[in-house]
């Protein structure tokens, strides 16, 4: 059973008044995401891999030198699609309900989580992802190098931001801290991290 790229849950040009071109979801979704979906299923065929959950190929080969290949890829396929799904046309805001009073008890206020979460995406050296994660109950904002991500620790993803330069590089050129400002004020999908914590 071979892996499948999940469809973007917007048209591509959907986020275009809102900082995001179709361009960069041409490149971002139509070849990086794609291309990791295509080593994915080289990588696991004919192995006892090819047939269990994505998630579960993750947590199986993460830390096990022989499967990084297939732990990147994996860890990449899921990321993304995570990360499509955490955002929307005319997001960002502020939560409302479980979700914001969850918010307000771990951080303190919402300014002080998105001086949290814009701080994680921005001094993450390099490639990797900015996540606000459910640990055990307690809300907490994380960073990951590369492809690694909060399943293969034992949190539950609510959010991601994805601060690859390829995924703002188009938009954004090197200005990765606009490239933050403008997914927390214009494109968090709140509604996609409500149904991730109730869940």
């Amino acid at each position: 059973m071979a892996f499948t790229q999940a469809p973007l849950p917007f048209a591509k040009d959907a986020l275009e008044p809102y900082g995001m071109k179709a361009e960069t979801f041409d490149y971002h979704y139509g070849k990086h995401h794609a291309a990791y979906v295509t080593n994915l299923n080289k990588l696991v065929e004919g192995t006892e891999m090819e047939n269990i959950a994505l998630e579960d190929v993750i947590k199986q080969s993460y830390g096990d030198s022989s499967k990084a290949g297939i732990f990147n890829n994996a860890a990449q396929v899921w990321n993304h699609t995570f990360f499509w799904n955490s955002l929307k046309a005319g997001g960002g805001g502020t939560p409302t309900g479980d979700l914001a009073a969850k918010i307000d008890a771990a951080f303190g206020s919402f300014d002080k989580f998105k001086e949290e979460f814009s701080n994680a995406a921005a001094t993450q050296f390099g490639s990797g992802w900015a996540w606000l994660v459910d640990d055990g109950g307690t809300l907490k904002v994380t960073k990951t190098p590369n492809a690694e991500n909060p399943l293969v620790h034992g949190q539950t993803p609510l959010l991601t931001l994805d601060v690859w330069e390829h995924a703002y590089y188009l938009d954004f050129q090197n200005a990765r801290p606009a490239f933050i400002k403008n997914f927390l004020d214009n494109l968090v999908n709140w509604d996609f991290v409500a149904q991730n914590l109730a869940a």
